[in-house]
C-alpha cells in the first residue's frame, strides 16, 4: 500500500506498507522533509510497524511521537502527517493529479446564481458528470452571503444593507457571513470527489484543499499561512476564510473568500458585528479599510485572479473549462425554487 500527504505549507510525506494478520508491516517513511537526528527515521518506521491496521491518525501520531529521541527535530512535517499518510494508504486515496481538473472563470452572474451553481456543480462532480473543478466567482450586484445555519436577523441589518445596495442570500455551507461588494473580494469554489479528501479529518481537509492558494499568495509576496479551522492569514492579519459542504452522493464543495478591498465602515453598517468579531476580520476601527490583498501585493484584483489560475493549473495540470447551458439552466431553476426564496433565506429567522 502506498500513501502520500502534502503538508499544507510544508513538505511531502510518503509511506509504503503492507498489512499482515491485521497489523501494519514493512512500513517505510520517505519524503522531502527534514529530520534530525538522521536515525530517527528508523525509529519512526519501528513505531508504526506492528500497529493495528484500524489505528487512526491520533494513535499513529502518538506512537511516532513517543518513539522519537529527545531533541528530535521534524521540519516540514509532523507525527500527525505520518498518520494521515498511513490512513490515505489504507484507503488508496487518489492524489490531485490523478484527476482531470478544469478551471472555470465565466461571466458575472447574480450572487444567488453563484450559490445555485455551487450546488449544481458539486452534485455533478459527485455523480461523475463533471470533472473536478476550480471556479472563480464573478458577480454583478453586491450581496451579503450568510452561512447555512446563521440567523438572518442576528447577522444582517436590513436598513444598512438597503442603504448600501446589498442583497442578502444564504449558501448551503456553514460558517459566517461574507460581504460581497463589487471588486472587493476574490472568491473561488472547488468541486471535488470525496475520494480526494479520504483519510483526512474534516479539519485537515480545509488546509489540504487550500494549500495551492497559499503557494499562489506567497508567489505574490504575501507570507500566507493557514490558521485552523478555516482561516487564511498573513503576519498582518486575516485575509479570508473557507467553508465546506459534503453531499450524500460524494460531492464536496469547498469555497473561500479573500478580502481584496473592503470598507470597514460599510461592513459595520450592513452586518450586525461586534467588536470581537470585527478584530477577527483584520480591523479594530470601523472606519479602517480591510484590504490585505490590495495593500500587500499592490496588484489589481484581475492580476491576482490570473496568478491564482496560473498556479492551480500548473500544479494540478488543469485546463480551461466552462459552465454548460444545461448547468446554467439547472442553477436558474434552483434560484427560482430555493436560493431566491424567502423560505430559504429565512429558514433560520
Amino acid at each position: 500500500m502506498h500513501g502520500e500527504y502534502k503538508v499544507p505549507g510544508g513538505k511531502l510525506v510518503v509511506v509504503d506498507l503492507e498489512v499482515r494478520d491485521g497489523r501494519i508491516a514493512d512500513f517505510h517513511l520517505a519524503g522531502d522533509f527534514f529530520l534530525e537526528p538522521d536515525d530517527a527515521l528508523a525509529d519512526i518506521d519501528a513505531a508504526v510497524n506492528g500497529l493495528p491496521e484500524e489505528s487512526d491518525v491520533a494513535t499513529i501520531a502518538a506512537a511516532v511521537r513517543s518513539a522519537l529521541p529527545a531533541g528530535a527535530q521534524l521540519l516540514g512535517f509532523t507525527p500527525e502527517a505520518v498518520g494521515t499518510a498511513v490512513r490515505r494508504a489504507m484507503i488508496t486515496a487518489p492524489g490531485w493529479r490523478e484527476f482531470d481538473w478544469e478551471v472555470v472563470h465565466d461571466e458575472a452572474v447574480s450572487p444567488a446564481m453563484n450559490l445555485a451553481l455551487d450546488e449544481v456543480l458539486t452534485t455533478r462532480v459527485g455523480d461523475g458528470r463533471r470533472n473536478p473543478t476550480l471556479r472563480i466567482w464573478e458577480w454583478n450586484e453586491s450581496a451579503v452571503v450568510i452561512g447555512s445555519f446563521q440567523s438572518y436577523r442576528n447577522e444582517v441589518d436590513p436598513d444598512g444593507a438597503a442603504k448600501h445596495g446589498f442583497d442578502v442570500v444564504r449558501r448551503i455551507s456553514g460558517g459566517g457571513a461574507m460581504m460581497m461588494a463589487a471588486n472587493s473580494i476574490v472568491t473561488y469554489s472547488l468541486y471535488v470527489p470525496a475520494s480526494l479528501v479520504a483519510g483526512l479529518t474534516f479539519a485537515d481537509s480545509y488546509a489540504f484543499l487550500d494549500d495551492w492558494v497559499l503557494e499562489a499568495l506567497r508567489s505574490l509576496g504575501i507570507e500566507a499561512t493557514y490558521q485552523p479551522l478555516n482561516d487564511i492569514a498573513s503576519p498582518s492579519g486575516k485575509i479570508g476564510g473557507a467553508a465546506q459542504k459534503r453531499l450524500a452522493n460524494g460531492g464536496v464543495l469547498h469555497h473561500a473568500t479573500l478580502s481584496y478591498d473592503m470598507d470597514g465602515q460599510v461592513l459595520t453598517e450592513v452586518l450586525r458585528i461586534g467588536r470581537e468579531k470585527l478584530s477577527d476580520k483584520g480591523t479594530v476601527s470601523a472606519a479602517k479599510r480591510v484590504d490585505p490583498l490590495r495593500s500587500q501585493t499592490g496588484l489589481a484584483r484581475d492580476a491576482i485572479i490570473e496568478r491564482f489560475i496560473e498556479v492551480f493549473s500548473k500544479r494540478y495540470g488543469a485546463v480551461t473549462g466552462t459552465i454548460s447551458p444545461e448547468e446554467y439552466a439547472e442553477a436558474e431553476e434552483l434560484v427560482a425554487t430555493k436560493f431566491g426564496t424567502d423560505a430559504w433565506l429565512k429558514r433560520v429567522p
